[in-house]
């Protein structure tokens, strides 16, 4: 399955594009010949993937808060969008704990933000609202959850994921029913891939840590999560898009869940193990225990049968495969390879294998 060539000369507001995942979603827009406009804060990190794509040259870059309508408004303005993707957020759990308000603030009313100028501006004929698989009222259930579960979330980040979709619903139910502007949400799993150095994240704490020499300290071995390269739900956002803007686009104009295979929803100690595994000499891992005292879900899957059947979306890749991805990238960095080549090839590689399926 391959992508649509109409990106080309599309005009894309993507929000977050500052970020891991809207640093990568910007490239491949621009990849695709999309006319993009980003709008977030600066880099949340240094290093930024952001900066070693070299975007605030390729791509047209607004710094400003989601927070503020006024900017968003402008940004709208300057963007002129056919396509919005919001993907700004504040989009970690142990900072959410430390900073509730602003994580709502920026989750539930950035996200109201960008629904009101869409509403009131006009223009915009498919929307993308990017919220997380941590949207779900988590029961530790062995099963997956699907798109109809209720929303909930046990901490500030994952509840106000779950708020973010709620709003979406309310919007798309009082001013997008009739048409003109198809609305859908997108709930990914965990993902990883190179370019990501957040903190208290699995693989840029083992990057940093391997690198240093150090031993990588896991927190919670035992926690499932569906684990994924950060292509593959990128591609799920594209293609769904891409039905918002068809002839059946109000058929597409609600949530999907974009998760890994079965065999990658798996204990943080096999993808530590496979870290390992993919560094090589060097590289290990132990159990430190959690002393904070802080929440965090054991158990989460997700059931992506409705994007695979509706939308022709399913993972490309399994987990050893995301894990090789994402270790070469980063030891491409460390020997100061071209990553905005070495980015450009995986995105080409991994779009050729989705062409052939």
């Amino acid at each position: 399955m391959s992508l649509d060539p109409a990106w080309r000369g599309r005009r894309v507001l993507l929000t977050g594009h500052t970020g891991f995942k809207g640093a990568w979603l910007g490239l491949w827009l621009e990849q695709l010949g999309a006319i993009v406009t980003g709008f977030a804060l600066e880099p949340p990190t240094e290093p930024s993937l952001f900066a070693h794509l070299s975007h605030a040259r390729t791509l047209d870059s607004i710094i400003g808060d989601i927070r503020d309508l006024a900017a968003v408004e402008a940004a709208f303005e300057r963007a002129a969008p056919e396509v919005v993707i919001h993907m700004a957020a504040q989009s970690l759990v142990r900072p959410s704990y430390d900073d509730p308000l602003r994580t709502y603030s920026t989750n539930v009313m950035g996200t109201a933000n960008v629904l009101d100028v869409i509403r009131r501006r006009g223009g915009v004929r498919a929307a993308v609202i990017v919220t997380s698989d941590k949207c779900y009222e988590n029961r530790e259930q062995i099963w997956a959850y699907r798109e109809t579960d209720p929303m909930g979330g046990h901490d500030p980040y994952s509840n106000s994921k779950g708020c973010a979709e709620l709003v979406t619903q309310a919007f798309r139910a009082s001013y997008f029913k009739a048409g003109g502007t198809a609305v859908a949400t997108a709930r990914a799993g965990n993902v990883i891939g190179g370019g990501d150095w957040a903190v208290d994240r699995l693989v840029p704490d083992a990057v940093r840590a391997f690198g240093q020499g150090r031993v990588l300290a896991v927190r919670n071995p035992a926690a499932l999560r569906p684990w994924q390269h950060v292509l593959e739900p990128l591609f799920g956002y594209l293609i769904l898009a891409e039905a918002l803007l068809g002839p059946r686009a109000a058929d597409f104009a609600q949530a999907w869940n974009f998760g890994p295979a079965t065999d990658s929803e798996v204990p943080v100690s096999s993808l530590a193990d496979e870290l390992v595994r993919r560094w090589g000499e060097g590289a290990a891992w132990r159990v430190e225990g959690d002393t904070t005292g802080l929440h965090e879900a054991r158990t989460l899957a997700l059931d992506c049968t409705k994007a695979r059947t509706q939308l022709r979306w399913q993972p490309a890749l399994d987990l050893g495969e995301a894990v090789a991805l994402t270790v070469d990238w980063f030891k491409a960095c460390q020997a100061g390879a071209d990553m905005r080549a070495f980015t450009l090839a995986q995105i080409d590689a991994y779009s050729a294998a989705r062409r052939a399926t």
